[in-house]
């Protein structure tokens, strides 16, 4: 359901859209996640910033004795589905980054096919 709260994405006309979402995280892999995470490659950084993706956050949450991990972010472009491709395409990204911090996760059930992470619903939004 969309209201004044919880704007409907299709159809927002504002300049930024929040998107949020989660993976597991292995336990065997946390160390090696949180490493990463403390000094992420500037490559990766770059392809971030240049699809248009900013306020970039990942969190640590245990439910049920289980540890996930929740991204959010705000996308300031126009295309979202160019935007997203070019971090994909970026080479560092694809062939570095994402096969060691993948190896870290595991997909959780309901991701949609050829996507990591689930994406979230988003039920309230203020400014």
């Amino acid at each position: 359901m969309h209201g004044p709260t919880n704007p409907d994405p299709a159809k927002t006309t504002e300049p930024v859209r929040n998107y949020c979402s989660m993976v597991a995280l292995r336990p065997e892999k946390e160390a090696e996640y949180r490493r990463l995470h403390a000094n992420v490659w500037p490559e990766v950084k770059a392809a971030i910033r240049r699809a248009n993706l900013r306020n970039f956050n990942i969190y640590i949450v245990t439910l049920g004795g289980r540890r996930y991990l929740v991204s959010t972010f705000e996308y300031i472009g126009r295309d979202p589905k160019r935007d997203f491709a070019s971090i994909a395409a970026d080479p560092t990204t694809r062939d570095k980054w994402w096969p060691i911090t993948d190896a870290c996760q595991q997909i959780l059930p309901g991701t949609p096919e050829g996507q990591q992470w689930l994406p979230l619903e988003s039920v309230m939004h203020l400014d």
